[in-house]
């Protein structure tokens, strides 16, 4: 074993991968996951707006 043999070995880099066309299954998928995030976003945007849901607190009984 000489010295330049030591150490670490770097790993191979990987094949660049080649650009696929999208079909149109492809593209509906795309933009059916866009509109999900989108919706996604705007009910996390709409319920930070507003307070606790529910807003009941804690049930009472009837009895006093």
């Amino acid at each position: 074993m000489s010295g330049r043999e030591g150490g670490k070995k770097k790993p191979l880099k990987a094949p660049k991968k080649d650009n696929k066309e999208l079909t149109d299954d492809d593209m509906a998928m795309k933009q059916k996951q866009k509109e999900q995030q989108k919706a996604l976003e705007e009910a996390k945007a709409r319920a930070s707006q507003k307070g606790p849901m529910g807003g009941g607190g804690i049930k009472k009984s009837g009895k006093k």
